[in-house]
């Protein structure tokens, strides 16, 4: 695929990610009418509602996975970065349209730090597919372990800052533990 081609294909599918979740009902933006660059505090019903939160970080690390998942499985094929790119950005697209069913906004709800989570605005959606985006062009250009340390680094620091992360959201929403939803409210 060629750049141009890349572009287009990856616009196309953020448009249409924008699309489907208005037809899903979603806000095109936060309830308030607000638009924020950055939303740090986590119990805000601006969360997941702005440009960017602490969990755009995660979008970010899903770019850096699906490049190099994708480039592993792809490897022999001889694929182009732009495919690459474009199949990466339609998972994260598929992702943000499945996490704003009611099926995985209950899930989060039951089983998450997310208590108050009703589904992310079509303006954070699009700009998590963007964080995406810019972890695929980060892991393109960068060695393998720069990427896992950027990773690493990600996960602890956001551990840290909110006491959630990628991991644990992957676990809680796949197979919750008791003891990490103590851990996570007592922060």
């Amino acid at each position: 695929m060629t750049p141009k081609w890349g572009v287009v294909i990856i616009t196309a599918l953020i448009v249409l990610t924008g699309l489907i979740e208005v037809m899903m009902g979603r806000p095109i933006v936060s309830k308030t009418g607000r638009i924020m660059l950055w939303v740090g505090d986590t119990g805000s019903a601006e969360l997941s509602q702005q440009i960017a939160d602490w969990y755009t970080f995660s979008h970010v690390i899903h770019g850096f996975l699906f490049y190099g998942a994708l480039r592993l499985l792809t490897r022999r094929w001889g694929v182009s970065v732009w495919t690459l790119a474009a199949a990466a950005v339609f998972i994260e697209a598929g992702w943000e349209v499945l996490e704003n069913t009611s099926f995985i906004i209950d899930r989060y709800r039951a089983t998450t730090l997310a208590q108050g989570y009703y589904g992310d605005s079509v303006l954070n959606s699009v700009c998590d597919i963007l964080a995406c985006a810019a972890g695929v062009a980060l892991a393109r250009v960068l060695p393998v372990r720069i990427s896992i340390a950027i990773v690493i680094v990600i996960e602890l620091a956001m551990l840290w800052f909110i006491r959630d992360n990628l991991t644990l959201n992957v676990i809680m929403l796949l197979y919750p533990f008791e003891s990490i939803s103590r851990w996570q409210t007592a922060g």
